[in-house]
């Protein structure tokens, strides 16, 4: 069975505001293990990027400005999640970002059930009711070394492996 850990990094919080992405990242998963395979793009996003959202991921426009935009990369992301079971931290954030960007360039949306996807906030919010159940807790309850200094979704995705194995045993 493969799964594909996935996170995004964005220019803010809701695209309905016109913010983009500008980082996926994605680890894939075979039977449950690692099997080192990754996929990772930098987004140009085609906007300003707003402090806020710079403080967590690092990510400039001057870095960004000669990177693909989202329609260049699209069925390249695409073939490396096809028929993979996907896993987010928090997909009630990141899916509607992919599928805006998805729906703007007529691809085809990731449906929660059509692709399977399994969101570890909601399974960490049921199995530690009441407890702080962000990423970076998780690592810590999981004792999971986090050495970043920003925010990364390949980083991200990385540590969302190791976090979605510990909880699953």
């Amino acid at each position: 069975m493969r799964s594909i850990t996935l996170d995004i990094e964005t220019t803010g919080l809701s695209f309905l505001e016109g913010h983009k992405i500008v980082e996926i990242g994605c680890v894939e998963l075979l039977n449950n293990f690692p099997s080192g395979k990754t996929w990772q793009r930098y987004i140009n996003p085609e906007r300003s990027m707003p402090e806020e959202a710079y403080k967590i991921h690092g990510l400039s426009e001057e870095f960004l400005f000669n990177k693909p935009v989202f329609s260049e990369i699209a069925q390249d992301f695409l073939n490396f999640i096809r028929d993979s079971r996907l896993i987010i931290h928090n997909s009630r954030f990141d899916l509607p970002f992919i599928n805006y960007e998805l729906e703007t360039t007529k691809n085809e949306v990731i449906d929660n059930k059509k692709n399977k996807v399994t969101d570890t906030l909601s399974t960490a919010r049921k199995m530690f009711p009441g407890q702080s159940v962000s990423l970076d807790a998780l690592s810590k309850r999981y004792k999971i070394k986090i050495d970043r200094e920003n925010h990364g979704a390949l980083l991200d995705a990385k540590i969302l492996a190791e976090v979605y194995l510990e909880m699953h045993g």
